[in-house]
């Protein structure tokens, strides 16, 4: 039972701590601070750009130049993170690391898979079911037709004997089951 609570105890002191990495050496960081055992997040998105008349699927940051690493300041070297290829400097509060806000990164961590990749869309797809959860037309199915880069959806509303287009913020949908 004691060794529970130790546990626990030194579990609740982990948190998570962002860090700012030289200009496109996210991944790098990444792979040399997983060697030195620490756990590190990298939100990665994906992207299509266009590039000498081809387009090109990526995979990018979704922060630019920063990354997560997973602390107990008690227990980790962490000053060694600061001499880790890659990574420009931990960020600080006086001689201390500056803590992430609790839950940012954890919500991250909810919506990407095993390779970091984020899902922006919280599992919207074209041609689904959804249903407006604010708004005037709260409660009302309709069905997806459009995400834009911008946050806005486009949704073909069913209402009495019509069908209605409707754009609107994404955080005001979601999945109809």
């Amino acid at each position: 039972m004691i060794k529970l609570l130790e546990d626990s105890n030194l579990k609740s002191a982990t948190r998570w701590y962002a860090l700012r990495t030289l200009p496109r050496k996210e991944a790098i960081a990444e792979v040399h601070l997983a060697r030195q055992g620490f756990r590190v997040f990298l939100p990665r998105i994906i992207v299509t750009r266009r590039h000498a008349r081809k387009f090109e699927i990526k995979k990018v940051a979704l922060f630019p130049r920063y990354a997560f690493v997973s602390l107990d300041l008690d227990r980790h070297r962490w000053r060694s993170i600061n001499g880790t290829l890659g990574v420009e400097t931990i960020l600080m509060s006086a001689d201390r690391p500056l803590p992430v806000p609790v839950s940012v990164v954890e919500e991250i961590l909810a919506t990407a898979d095993d390779d970091g990749v984020v899902d922006l869309n919280h599992g919207l797809t074209p041609g689904n079911p959804v249903r407006l959860v604010t708004g005037p037309f709260a409660g009302v199915l309709g069905t997806l037709i459009k995400l834009d880069e911008n946050g806005r959806v486009e949704l073909l509303l069913r209402m009495i004997n019509t069908s209605v287009r409707l754009k609107v913020p994404r955080d005001m949908l979601e999945k109809a089951i």
